[in-house]
């Protein structure tokens, strides 16, 4: 069993096993089991219109499973995978999980700041990227990364691999195959980090095993299935909610879009008749006007799932008249909890609300700051445990002593109110956190990036409203001599390899900052201060 991780308590973990929750399974059987049933149906297909059944998916993931084990790389071995939306990225999902190495998901949008932390962290010993992204050369990042973190032995390369290994030539005739514990860490997700850099998610077999059952159940996922992947695969919300996992389960079709935007998202909806997919509010909206100019045929679209971040109630109302098509607000975290609104919920409920809790045996609770319970329909922070949500963070004790109540409830950091239907209505982040358009951002991380910028004495970054992204980051300098301005910092910040999601959308000059009674920088009196700007030169999004 993995070190360094927190299980569920032995009497809670039999009563999941017991009612049905936790199956036994490996989370690979999802895929074999439907390889069984109809090896001939396709499973996937990418941008490009490369298709692959059940039996040539299932087969793919042996095959490279024996290949990763004759490399060594197996039995607790976590890698670091950062590829994009292609078949690589699936078959070597699979194939980790059945040589019982640990997949560690990272964003392709990650960069030496992200990666080299979490391969220190996760202990990895392997690193699988593409050759080139988005213009980014991935190459040069592994190259920093093993001066950085010796112990990552193999970088596993989809396309040219230079001095590396090619993904394509790690391959062997399949063999027997180790049989992981269902309770034990299938995969390592990203939190989107709220304090310093992201930690680290564990997630068992039995647990994601069941996130992805009950989620496909939910939101109706079947054989006829066609779902189209536009978030990056290793996304939680994109991958397991229910995602590409589930749409597997269920026996379905999985399509892999390269990008969320119109151009490449409507061509495969018309060309794949897709019926499901899961976006971020600012996709939705810029979809939503999309469909004037877009020539695609789009009706085959039947369910438009839509996370990450608050959608508001306004572009919610427009989803269905504007796709034509079913809206489902989904409010989750990789650390666990997903609520769903339900398909047969009245519109009053998926319009205005973020969904119920996914399973009977989600535990919430909504308190104050003292942790009291407040009463029903009141403001307060979430809290939650259940049957698929982490009882701590891994290798992350002191953080977890924060995190994590007492009694193993998760500090989520959302401000909710419940209603008596049970749907929750989130309010806000208690959580020092800016969520811009469901890309979260750890304001200390960048504020400790900025503080390394000899022009800076003092940083604070806060979110600002916006109307497309729900939040951009703006960041307050109290300089030291001459202030870099938002390009100068860009560059600085990129240079120190923080992604390019997280570079502040807008720079602030103060000469001191506005301090609460204890001394700690007021970061509610700067939101208001550059709220109040906003809105005075008619750009805010409230």
């Amino acid at each position: 069993m993995l070190d360094g991780w927190v299980t569920w308590p032995d009497p809670l973990a039999e009563k999941y096993r017991a009612q049905g929750y936790w199956e036994g399974r490996p989370l690979d059987r999802l895929l074999s089991e439907s390889a069984e049933r109809t090896p001939r149906r396709t499973a996937l297909v990418d941008a490009d219109g490369n298709r692959w059944t059940y039996a040539e998916l299932e087969l793919r993931a042996d095959r490279l499973a024996a290949g990763l084990m004759r490399l060594g790389i197996g039995d607790g071995d976590r890698v670091v995978v950062q590829l994009p939306n292609t078949d690589a990225f699936v078959v070597l999902f699979f194939a980790l999980l059945r040589a019982g190495a640990i997949p560690v998901l990272t964003l392709p949008a990650h960069r030496e700041s992200e990666i080299v932390h979490v391969a220190e962290v996760s202990g990895a010993t392997a690193y699988a990227i593409p050759d080139l992204h988005d213009g980014f050369d991935h190459r040069t990042l592994a190259r920093s990364l093993r001066k950085a973190v010796p112990g990552v032995e193999h970088v596993l390369v989809a396309g040219d691999a230079a001095e590396f290994t090619a993904l394509a030539d790690v391959d062997a005739e399949p063999a027997a195959l180790p049989e992981p514990d269902p309770a034990d860490v299938a995969v390592l997700l990203l939190s989107g980090g709220t304090t310093g850099k992201p930690k680290l998610i564990p997630r068992t077999h039995d647990d994601y095993t069941y996130n992805v059952r009950a989620s496909a159940e939910v939101c109706g996922f079947d054989r006829d299935t066609v779902y189209l992947v536009v978030l990056p695969t290793a996304h939680n919300f994109a991958l397991a909610c229910p995602g590409l996992l589930g749409t597997l389960m269920a026996g379905g079709t999985v399509v892999l879009a390269p990008t969320p935007s119109p151009e490449d998202a409507f061509e495969l909806i018309e060309r794949e008749r897709v019926t499901a997919t899961a976006v971020v509010p600012p996709i939705a909206l810029l979809w939503m006007d999309a469909v004037e100019w877009e020539e695609a045929d789009v009706s085959s679209l039947a369910l438009l799932q839509v996370g990450g971040s608050k959608l508001g109630a306004e572009p919610a109302a427009r989803v269905g008249p504007a796709l034509d098509c079913t809206l489902q607000q989904v409010f989750g975290m990789a650390e666990g909890l997903l609520n769903y609104t339900r398909l047969d919920d009245p519109p009053e409920l998926v319009i205005g609300t973020q969904g119920r809790p996914l399973s009977p045996a989600d535990e919430v609770r909504v308190v104050d700051e003292d942790d009291r319970d407040v009463p029903p329909g009141e403001r307060g922070e979430l809290l939650t445990r259940g049957p698929y949500t982490l009882r701590g963070y891994y290798r992350a004790a002191e953080h977890n002593s924060r995190a994590f109540t007492t009694d193993g409830y998760y500090r989520t950091g959302d401000l909710v109110r419940i209603l008596p239907s049970g749907h929750l209505v989130v309010e806000g982040r208690a959580k020092d956190q800016i969520n811009r358009g469901g890309d979260k951002i750890s304001a200390e991380e960048l504020e400790n990036h900025i503080l390394a910028h000899p022009g800076v004495h003092d940083a604070a970054v806060v979110g600002m409203p916006d109307a497309t992204m729900g939040e951009r980051t703006c960041a307050y300098l109290v300089p030291r001599g001459q202030a870099p301005g938002q390009r100068e910092l860009a560059v600085f910040l990129t240079e120190r390899g923080v992604a390019a999601y997280k570079l502040p959308d807008r720079v602030e000059t103060i000469e001191v900052f506005p301090r609460t009674s204890v001394g700690k920088i007021d970061k509610k009196a700067l939101g208001r201060l550059i709220a109040e700007r906003l809105r005075a030169e008619g750009i805010g999004g409230d």
